[in-house]
């Protein structure tokens, strides 16, 4: 097999792909639901359009792939999505003061395999320039981002108002799925707006940085941002201090995540019911969440509570000392020092103090944004999770599939079809979820440029030749959240089984998404295999107080689960001690 049935066709006007920001946000092989439901049809419209509203690019710059009404702004090769290096790279060539290496910086993971930009005729457009340099003022004054707002209320009232499935056929089901896909567009479009624009703040600051001799000071400056994406874990921390003052609650718990929910939901007694209450409570308010997100198959935490369950528990076995509140007050403080430390610097040049207020003003709402657009984004697919879980229970139940994950093989075009004679399906369904299991054991190219090489040439991921750290080695990433930290490295592949991570352990992890925050909170700090400035981890991180960094290539296969590390999120580097 060299090609997936919903892979892209490539080359076209924008021919280089990159897996730099998004093995983040799309760690496996993606199925043909997701892609045919949502990834064009909503997403990758979104793109566009944010783009031209941001100043980027007009309409007619941004063709529609051949006999399809809408562009591919996001590739899919062996079933992994590629961000669109060549796409995102125009705007660095049109941006007053920016670059396309630039933004290669600010949004993907640095790697010697990346392509250099190629610059066209086209590129080159005064028209643009201006509109995105008017663009540039509005990100370094403005308040806040309403549209967001707006988009959290709609996500919380379609989830707020979902209907009870029981009344509902299959056909209902389904086209309460395809309705999302319009909240999908919108919510993506927001994330889109505020996710390319929260460079610019961060930018200005490390140029500030740099110029008074010190461009650490910058990562230590975005400490303490508040965003949506740490809220669960700080929800889950409250849980955690529950089933730490409970003997009941703690006795099931020490039974193991397998089977936990199921557990606390069967025993009588009054505190172990009261924290189900509020498990279901965090359930309803953050059960979208869950690792994978984006990808419609993915369970999340209310699909898979045992998963939520088994960070709770990591939370549980840490003392208080650990609280995220108290680690990320210290972050703030340091934040604050520094801050009033560089105004005092800065006190004869009014001018560049301006711009340093402004800068901090606007990574905060923009780098806050980032996050919140995507918990609207995933609030929203949560919805088409749960339905289509719903489809795909019903459909086991009776005979019509093997597996719930079968019901994802589905393509959108074909859900008219199932719903009429699913039993046509159940074999066609089966070989293609026996294909998507093929591609998850390979490793995708980092890059594309032009035609993918065939899948028989992809590496297998346990194939891994890095080398193993030895003690001494110092791996260079990027410096992501300020700090220095020691501990005992634990290599976690998997953010529903965090079982080995103990409190003030270092997590090495291959990527993270909002799923891994909760298992952040016992940890002496962060290293990831991939991730650029804005990055989930980056961005979480800091929140919560935690060094952390990223774009460590291999970490996870060259750091030994075990060993004593040193993470030094200032300066980038992980010491092997």
């Amino acid at each position: 097999m060299d090609r997936w049935i919903v892979d892209s066709e490539p080359g076209g006007r924008f021919p280089a792909w990159t897996r730099g920001n998004a093995a983040d946000v799309f760690p496996e092989p993606v199925s043909p639901l997701f892609v045919s439901l949502y990834l064009h049809d909503g997403m990758s419209q979104a793109l566009r359009d944010a783009y031209i509203d941001i100043g980027v690019y007009d309409f007619d710059e941004i063709p529609n792939a051949n006999g399809k009404d809408h562009p591919v702004l996001f590739g899919v090769f062996g079933g992994q999505v590629y961000n669109p290096l060549s796409f995102i790279r125009v705007f660095g060539a049109r941006m007053p003061g920016a670059s396309p290496d630039a933004i290669d910086k600010a949004f993907f993971d640095e790697r010697p395999d990346v392509p250099p930009y190629k610059p066209e005729p086209w590129h080159e457009s005064p028209k643009h320039a201006e509109k995105l340099g008017a663009q540039a003022g509005f990100v370094l004054s403005t308040p806040g981002l309403p549209e967001l707002d707006r988009d959290k209320w709609q996500a919380d009232t379609l989830r707020a108002t979902r209907p009870d499935f029981s009344l509902l056929d299959v056909s209902a089901l389904f086209n309460r799925v395809r309705a999302m896909v319009a909240y999908v567009r919108q919510t993506f479009e927001t994330g889109m707006f505020a996710s390319t624009l929260s460079s610019v703040g961060p930018g200005a600051l490390s140029a500030i940085c740099e110029a008074l001799g010190d461009v650490t000071m910058s990562i230590r400056l975005l400490a303490g941002i508040e965003v949506d994406s740490a809220e669960p874990p700080k929800a889950m921390w409250a849980l955690s201090r529950i089933a730490r003052r409970s003997a009941a609650i703690s006795a099931l718990f020490e039974q193991g995540a397998h089977g936990l929910d199921a557990r606390l939901r069967a025993s009588t007694q009054p505190e172990v019911q009261a924290f189900v209450t509020a498990f279901d409570d965090f359930l309803f308010h953050y059960g979208s969440r869950g690792a994978n997100e984006y990808e419609a198959m993915a369970p999340s935490w209310e699909i898979y509570p045992d998963g939520a369950l088994g960070a709770i528990d990591r939370m549980r076995v840490s003392d208080d000392s650990q609280d995220p509140a108290v680690r990320r007050a210290a972050s703030v403080a340091e934040r604050d020092r520094l801050a009033a430390d560089i105004r005092a610097k800065l006190a004869g040049d009014p001018e560049t103090l301006g711009l340093f207020e402004a800068a901090l003003q606007s990574s905060a709402v923009f780098l806050g944004g980032r996050e919140r657009a995507k918990t609207n984004v995933i609030k929203v697919i949560g919805e088409i999770k749960v339905a289509m879980r719903e489809v795909a229970r019903r459909m086991v139940e009776v005979g019509h599939l093997e597996s719930e994950e079968h019901i994802f093989m589905l393509l959108a075009s074909e859900m008219d079809e199932y719903n009429n004679e699913p039993d046509r399906f159940g074999v066609t369904l089966a070989s293609r979820y026996a294909q998507y299991r093929q591609l998850a054991e390979l490793e995708p190219p980092f890059v594309i440029d032009g035609t993918p090489p065939p899948m028989s040439q992809w590496r297998k991921k346990a194939a891994s030749t890095a080398a193993v750290a030895r003690p001494g080695d110092v791996l260079k990433g990027a410096a992501g959240s300020g700090g220095v930290a020691e501990g005992r490295a634990r290599v976690i592949l998997d953010p529903m089984d965090p079982a080995d991570l103990e409190p003030g352990d270092v997590l090495i992890a291959p990527q993270t998404d909002p799923s891994w925050g909760p298992i952040f909170v016992p940890a002496a700090a962060v290293v990831v295999n991939v991730g650029a400035m804005g990055s989930h981890a980056m961005i979480v991180s800091r929140e919560l107080g935690i060094p952390c960094v990223v774009s460590v290539e291999d970490a996870t296969a060259r750091i030994p689960d075990g060993a004593m590390v040193r993470v030094d999120g200032n300066a980038g580097t992980v010491t092997l001690l």
